[in-house]
């Protein structure tokens, strides 16, 4: 991360030169027993330039987060508060119109199966020249010609060729790379990345790894990565937000994170990381508990439930957001000096 990357996720808010700026940002779905209350008062920043870490389990509202920034939610999803800017657009205040004019183009999205984005019954080539429709100056030639350098850019051998193949004719990691030309063909601003590395094999997650860091390097765009793979998150990210039961409850540098982690919930998810284990063991460690039903949101701290720091007054009140260190912003009752006064 460069030094101007650096301070702009260090700056206030309204001074960063952020592509994504999330702020306050509450999202309930509806359903017949109530209210999910899926994220809650969540506020992270993308700098320009940077690969930004969202990490957290499974019902974190890691990829609910996403599809709110693509403005793909659901229809029973309502955003209760908060505001979502794009390189300075309200992205809540954007007609259809207006959103399908910039999705694909100057932000786009990588699934965590392929086969979500890719049509099984059109040509990856058709496929990838019906992308760039927004062109009209640009010839099918001219199309097809791009096309061919994104695929061979991404590693795909002979891409003439496999213009002319459909999906199923490739290996899954094949697809991925495909489906990452494809989100990055438009050179967007900003990619979003939903665990593209999740059901591939170590070798596969590490040449896509490799190949996301070079691409942010040549389009000089910005990377929300989102995964709960830590070991992948700590080799690709400038910066990590941890997200648990729908909060943020940890963010900060990359480094700052990993090696000086003060949330209990991060502290926890760093010890299941099979790769810091250091003892040979049948039964690889785990969180106890569930992330809770957010129906019912927990009185006091969300994780307190689950958390072996609890004491009574988590349980009772919220806790706030306390600076570590510059950049480095934990919400736990622990941080504060008085707290088990």
């Amino acid at each position: 991360m460069t030094s101007a990357n650096v301070q702009a996720f260090l700056a206030p808010v309204g001074e960063a030169d952020n592509v994504l700026d999330i702020r306050d940002l509450s999202i309930d779905f509806r359903t017949p027993k109530g209210s999910v209350h899926a994220l809650r008062h969540v506020s992270l920043a993308v700098p320009r330039g940077s690969i930004v870490g969202l990490v957290g389990e499974s019902g974190s509202g890691k990829s609910t987060l996403a599809l709110a920034a693509m403005g793909l939610m659901q229809g029973n999803a309502q955003i209760a508060n908060g505001s979502l800017q794009f390189s300075g657009m309200d992205l809540r205040k954007l007609t259809p119109e207006a959103w399908r004019a910039i999705r694909g183009k100057r932000i786009s999205m990588v699934f965590q199966d392929p086969m979500t984005s890719l049509n099984p019954v059109r040509s990856i080539g058709l496929q990838m020249m019906d992308i760039q429709y927004r062109d009209r100056s640009a010839g099918m030639g001219q199309r097809r010609r791009k096309a061919v350098e994104m695929l061979k850019r991404v590693g795909i051998p002979d891409p003439e060729r496999q213009l002319k193949r459909h999906p199923h004719e490739f290996s899954g990691g094949m697809r991925q790379r495909i489906a990452i030309a494809m989100g990055l063909l438009e050179k967007p601003e900003l990619l979003i990345a939903d665990e593209p590395t999740t059901a591939l094999d170590v070798t596969l997650e590490a040449q896509i790894i490799h190949l996301l860091r070079e691409l942010r390097q040549e389009f000089g765009g910005s990377i929300l990565f989102i995964s709960h793979n830590l070991g992948v998150i700590a080799e690709l990210c400038d910066i990590v937000v941890v997200l648990y039961a729908g909060e943020v409850v940890e963010q900060g540098p990359v480094r700052e994170i990993f090696h000086r982690p003060k949330h209990p919930y991060t502290q926890a998810l760093l010890e299941c990381d099979p790769a810091r284990i250091d003892l040979i063991s049948r039964d690889l460690p785990t969180i106890p508990g569930d992330v809770p039903n957010l129906l019912q949101v927990p009185p006091g701290c969300v994780f307190a439930p689950r958390c072996p720091k609890v004491f009574d007054r988590c349980r009772v009140e919220a806790p706030g957001d306390w600076t570590v260190s510059h950049g480095h912003v934990t919400r736990c009752h622990l941080l504060d000096g008085a707290a088990r006064g």
